[in-house]
């Protein structure tokens, strides 16, 4: 019997990887290996709808193809080690799997403050049981919740508490605004004066030095000495690539798993990454490896991927994804087409203002290279007639 496919990795990106590999006419086998014991599900509602006890589990699983019913699930279980000369894995459990291909599925890991203090009251939002661990702490009467981070997660995760009752909701970053990274400082600066008319309170500037507490935290002390009083915290202050796994095999590892432009690992036509632990050059803009933490990003890694691993890359255009993404924050979304990151430094309002719905459009040496809505649907709608003028554009130079 020939060897599987095996996708290391059970979340969107690994059942998208499957999929798309059933769609690219591999008949073979396909092992999927996932450490969490549920079947793959949508993981953006966490810090939203779940969190705010509007959506329960059963609403996120993902309903798997039937090109799929075939495959090999081995969840709760985790990829330790791999052997990429001798095409295998090998298990947590053990047990050591040889593969015809592999998909580098892995995904991300929050990342933890490395701070004194007690741990018992520290969350963090990745998983469904992480999701249902913050919610049981936010909901018990006059909760004071210090979020640290002013990312997609942190902002979301406050504009929910904020809707739960929260008596004291207060997010906490070392830089001027939040989500200033992927937004520049106009629409992040738009941002800010929304969470604050909600009831959000902001210490910006500010790093965490430490907790106070005896079992469990009370209280959040800053760089500069100030003590917020907490019963619960939620660290959200990045992402950490699983990539341990593939240690000892001279790969490059230093931020997710490096491919090439086709999504291959290591220059080998037998491993292919996806979804957000693959680090890619985009061609669509100037050719610079990144990690993509997009919800759009698992589908199309997955379906390049599999043409590249079932031998139809002849002729195959580099990858070069738009990349999409959404965040909705109390009443009100952002909507985003693009790179924006890469033009925030010339950001124009395309349509609408700043104190109502707007459009933003971020440019490089001129050119549009992403769009950013802020507001009701008139303001995703306007985005969303950008996304053809985006796809039209011929790649950047690098």
């Amino acid at each position: 019997m020939s060897a599987p496919i095996v996708v290391a990795g059970a979340s969107m990106a690994g059942l998208r990887a499957a999929e798309q590999l059933r769609a690219a006419g591999w008949t073979g086998g396909i092992t999927l290996v996932g450490d969490e014991p549920h079947m793959p599900y949508n993981r953006p509602p966490l810090s939203k709808e779940v969190l705010a006890g509007k959506a329960p589990f059963e609403s996120l699983a993902f309903r798997p193809r039937a090109s799929v019913a075939d495959v090999t699930w081995r969840l709760g279980t985790r990829v330790a080690t791999a052997d990429l000369d001798q095409r295998t894995v090998g298990l947590d459990d053990g047990e050591t799997l040889t593969y015809a291909g592999l998909v580098v599925a892995t995904g991300m890991r929050p990342r933890r403050l490395n701070c004194p203090g007690p741990r018992a009251g520290r969350h963090t939002v990745r998983t469904l049981a992480d999701a249902q661990g913050l919610r049981e702490a936010l909901t018990r009467p006059g909760a004071r919740v210090v979020v640290v981070g002013a990312g997609f997660i942190g902002c979301e995760v406050a504009a929910t508490a904020v809707a739960l009752g929260a008596a004291e909701v207060t997010v906490v970053d070392p830089l001027p605004l939040p989500m200033i990274g992927p937004l520049g400082e106009l629409l992040a600066g738009a941002l800010l004066k929304r969470h604050e008319e909600r009831g959000v309170r902001f210490a910006l500037g500010a790093g965490v030095a430490g907790f106070e507490g005896q079992d469990r935290v009370s209280g959040v002390v800053l760089a500069d000495g100030t003590v917020l009083a907490a019963d619960v915290v939620v660290e959200s202050v990045g992402s950490l690539a699983n990539t341990e796994w593939l240690d000892g095999n001279g790969l490059d590892l230093t931020d997710g798993v490096l491919t090439d432009q086709h999504l291959r690992v290591g220059g080998r036509p037998d491993v292919v990454a996806v979804g957000d632990v693959a680090r890619f050059p985009n061609a669509r803009y100037d050719g610079v490896p990144r990690r993509v933490e997009h919800w759009s990003i698992p589908t199309d890694t997955a379906r390049h991927a599999a043409r590249v691993l079932t031998g139809q890359d002849t002729g195959l255009a580099p990858f070069a994804p738009l990349p999409t993404f959404w965040s909705d924050q109390h009443d009100f979304r952002l909507q985003s087409f693009g790179a924006p990151a890469l033009g925030r430094d010339d950001v124009r309002v395309l349509d609408g203002d700043l104190d109502g719905d707007v459009l933003a459009g971020y440019h490089t040496g001129g050119r549009l290279v992403g769009v950013v809505a802020l507001g009701g649907q008139s303001a995703a709608a306007a985005a969303a007639r950008y996304r053809a003028e985006l796809l039209k554009q011929p790649a950047l130079t690098a």
